[in-house]
């Protein structure tokens, strides 16, 4: 199994614009394809840096979370404060968290890859706790050596 830790977080809030993710939530390939689209999108039509000049800390989260049995993605950043466009104020619930490091090129490499391994080795094989839904993120923490490193969180509850 991939490494993990599960780690316990104080609630925290995240203020995001979203969008509908429309591919099947089997489509890997379409989903990835609408997310980077989307990422493309906020970064420049200046929306990105309209949540970072808010923000409480340096952290890009990237948010799942299905509404009202829509599956909406996020970007997003750290903070109770508000932007004049259209957002949402996502709460994550205190608790325990699956958290899983890594590092990529790109931001896109680092959240596929770290959603792949959540959803794809370590859930699955997880005895002792278990994702029941809510919001989860990839959280962009930074860079170093030319790549960009960063965790998921996930909210677990012990089996």
């Amino acid at each position: 199994m991939a490494a993990y830790t599960l780690e316990e977080k104080d609630g925290f809030f995240v203020l995001g614009i979203g969008t509908e993710l429309k591919s099947d939530y089997t489509d890997y390939a379409g989903m990835n394809k609408e997310k980077e689209n989307f990422w493309r999108t906020v970064e420049q039509d200046g929306r990105l840096d309209a949540l970072k000049a808010v923000a409480a800390n340096d952290y890009i989260f990237a948010v799942n979370e299905l509404v009202n049995r829509k599956r909406m993605y996020y970007a997003g950043v750290m903070t109770e404060a508000s932007v004049p466009e259209e957002h949402r104020l996502i709460p994550f619930p205190k608790g325990q968290y699956l958290v899983i490091k890594g590092e990529a090129k790109t931001s896109e490499e680092l959240g596929s890859m770290l959603t792949g391994i959540a959803f794809g080795q370590v859930l699955p094989e997880a005895d002792t706790f278990a994702y029941v839904g809510g919001p989860n993120a990839t959280v962009e923490m930074g860079r170093r050596d030319g790549l960009v490193y960063g965790e998921m969180w996930i909210p677990v509850v012990e089996k």
